[in-house]
């Protein structure tokens, strides 16, 4: 990955990712982009992977655009083009973690501004800080979110909370946050507590957590998602890995399943 900005740390099935460039409160420059991307498409090639903590090194989860590194970055881009699936690069760095086939729960701590909201709307699950400073921040700058926000919000932030979050960009705590959807829960050691939420996750069984992540995942009618649930459980019930929970379940022992 370009120059470390993102760091992998894999055990025990939990992929531990950090946003490092801490000397920058973790804000977004062309190395960055490279860097999420880059992250992105190894951990979903990446064996045994089972769950992923996304948090940023030093003070800040992440302070959003580094406007300087970023002033001529868009020049000349295609925003239209996509890249990744439906996505363009700009987009992907926050819709690439909803793509991952597993579970990412974000750790976020003192800010969480414009793109870095955004990306930590990615995640399953947003953990934060109660100090913790958030905004849709892009209406400062005359602009507005294009980095997949509008699509992750949808859903979970409560829709005149984020109408007017964006119209003002004015920053709100995380209780505030977390009232109207942007994060999950608070946490006073918000990492602490997604790496035990992910370590939990990765106890069980791997097929079935994938198939609830597709499911969570679904957009469309209730006749197509109710088709899709009996699909998963169809497919899950009486495999090994299935028959393997039952027995842990009912030995009570921890269960030892395969990938």
């Amino acid at each position: 990955m370009d120059e470390q900005r993102v760091t992998i740390d894999m055990q025990v099935g939990v992929a531990h990712v950090r946003l490092n460039r801490a000397d920058k409160m973790n804000a977004l420059d062309p190395a960055m982009f490279a860097g999420i991307i880059a992250a992105i498409g190894e951990l979903a090639a990446m064996p045994g992977l089972r769950s992923v903590v996304l948090s940023g090194e030093g003070r800040a989860f992440c302070a959003g655009l580094d406007m300087a590194s970023m002033a001529g970055a868009g020049s000349g881009v295609d925003l239209e083009a996509r890249t990744h699936g439906v996505a363009n690069d700009f987009q992907q760095v926050a819709w690439g973690w909803r793509m991952l086939p597993v579970p990412v729960i974000a750790a976020i701590h003192g800010v969480a501004f414009g793109g870095g909201l955004q990306i930590a709307s990615g995640a399953d699950v947003r953990i934060a800080a109660p100090g913790t400073r958030l905004s849709v921040m892009e209406m400062k700058w005359g602009i507005v979110p294009d980095m997949a926000g509008f699509a992750l919000w949808r859903g979970n932030v409560r829709d005149d909370a984020l109408r007017e979050a964006a119209y003002t960009a004015r920053e709100f705590d995380a209780a505030e946050a977390q009232a109207m959807g942007f994060v999950t829960r608070l946490a006073d050691d918000p990492l602490a507590e997604a790496l035990a939420l992910a370590r939990s996750i990765a106890e069980r069984n791997p097929h079935a957590v994938r198939a609830a992540k597709r499911l969570a995942n679904l957009e469309g009618d209730t006749a197509a998602i109710l088709l899709a649930e009996s699909r998963e459980q169809a497919a899950l019930l009486r495999t090994p890995n299935q028959m393997e929970a039952v027995m842990a379940n009912m030995q009570k022992r921890p269960p030892r399943f395969a990938d």
